[in-house]
């Protein structure tokens, strides 16, 4: 919204799940704008991009070539963010909400029939916001409401477990399944919580920094990294020891940060800066600084590793950046206020 202030061992049966998705071709369904029931298909080639629209929403399906938007899937309330199972047949889009009417549910989209299918509750608990899909196909949610971070099983919408964090503002949450754990960003208490899934319980709270939010886990699965919007930094994490190996001042307000394919770059987006950095993980250094729209937030990053994209929540767009030359290749009208964004075929 122009103007508003930026800011998962269970192997079940029954989907095929596996976080690519598909999407849809605009000539297999409804008009541009307007929402698929189930049981409608589309052609599944992709590779399309998704983005979650938070006061629109909605989820956008974006193909990348032509940079429209194809489809609009109607989620909850507020949603903020998204991921996908790993065999691109379903969405995850947790349905956030506000303070006054707080969320409960995760949108589950299929991917093939371009519909929600389900709509999963997680009462008693509230706010879901970070989402990430583990390798045996179930989801982990963050619950800000109770500072829980949930493990469901999507095919029955049970609660597997339930963590308590006790940290205040349990926002984002990423799986590193190499050193079996689960973490969670959290703005309020400033600190990365690392959770021992087999064991359901806390391993240990670690302090990175005032306003920890961004969150992404180093393909080697050992290394966590956590920017913290507030004191304007971004952290290394030994995952094992849970210690902060490296800090450095990233730029105003880092409030995401995504690693390449290979690990060799991470992107980090400052939404105060309206800019994106590119961050050397080895050599501990910052390599550039590119500008791009009013508030970025979401980045997502192509799996060939030649394009990212950005979304900027107070343009209502997501800028695409070019990452072989390191420039801005244009950008993606969506709808009100995008943020969190995947990637289909």
């Amino acid at each position: 919204m122009r103007g508003s202030n930026p800011l998962f061992a269970l192997l079940f049966v029954g989907w095929t799940l596996v976080a690519a998705c598909t999407g849809g071709d605009a000539a297999d369904g409804p008009a541009d704008g307007a929402a698929l029931t189930q049981g409608q298909t589309t052609d599944t080639d992709g590779p399309y991009l998704l983005v979650v629209n938070k006061s629109s929403n909605t989820l956008s399906v974006v193909d990348p070539v032509t940079r429209e938007e194809v489809k609009t899937l109607e989620t909850g309330f507020a949603p903020h963010e998204v991921a996908v199972s790993r065999d691109g047949r379903f969405a995850y889009v947790t349905d956030y909400g506000t303070e006054g009417e707080p969320g409960n549910t995760v949108t589950v989209v299929d991917l093939e029939a371009m519909g929600v299918v389900e709509t999963l509750s997680i009462a008693p608990h509230t706010r879901p916001h970070g989402v990430a899909v583990a390798a045996d196909g179930t989801i982990w949610v963050t619950a800000e409401g109770s500072s829980h971070v949930l493990q469901l099983d999507p095919s029955s919408g049970e609660i597997l477990q339930a963590v308590e964090t006790g940290q205040a503002v349990t926002h984002m949450v990423a799986v590193a399944e190499e050193a079996g754990r689960v973490i969670t960003a959290n703005i309020g208490s400033g600190t990365a919580t690392i959770v021992d899934p087999a064991s359901q319980s806390v391993v240990a709270h670690v302090e990175t920094g005032a306003g920890a939010e961004g969150l992404t886990v180093h393909p080697d699965g050992m290394r966590a990294y956590v920017t913290n919007r507030s004191a304007g930094t971004l952290v290394e994490v030994d995952l094992t020891t849970g210690a902060i190996t490296r800090s450095m001042d990233v730029g105003d307000f880092p409030i995401r940060v995504k690693v390449r394919p290979g690990g060799a770059e991470l992107l980090v987006s400052n939404a105060n800066g309206n800019e994106v950095v590119a961050v050397d993980p080895e050599g501990w250094e910052i390599l550039r600084r590119l500008p791009v729209g009013a508030a970025p937030i979401g980045i997502l990053i192509t799996p060939d590793n030649r394009i990212a994209y950005v979304a900027n929540t107070q343009d209502d767009k997501v800028t695409v950046i070019d990452l072989v030359n390191w420039e801005v290749a244009g950008e993606i009208l969506t709808g009100d206020e995008p943020d969190g964004m995947a990637w289909t075929g």
